[in-house]
């Protein structure tokens, strides 16, 4: 399976799994872009990806950590 941007929630649970030791609500943009472009499932075009994506990836990351 691989992880496109609109896949907010997978993205979201794979951030948990992978960087448990993250607070997601102290990761700036750049490095949350950089955290899902690393992912080993994710495959999708990194011009795709905007400031409300990453605050819906972020926000996801947040509810799935709690």
């Amino acid at each position: 399976m691989s992880l496109k941007w609109v896949d907010v929630l997978d993205i979201a649970i794979e951030l948990v799994e992978k960087h448990s030791d993250v607070d997601p609500l102290k990761i700036s943009f750049p490095d949350l872009y950089q955290k899902v472009m690393d992912l080993d499932e994710f495959d999708d075009d990194p011009d795709r990806c905007g400031e409300k994506i990453l605050e819906a990836i972020q926000m996801a990351w947040i509810e799935e950590q709690d």
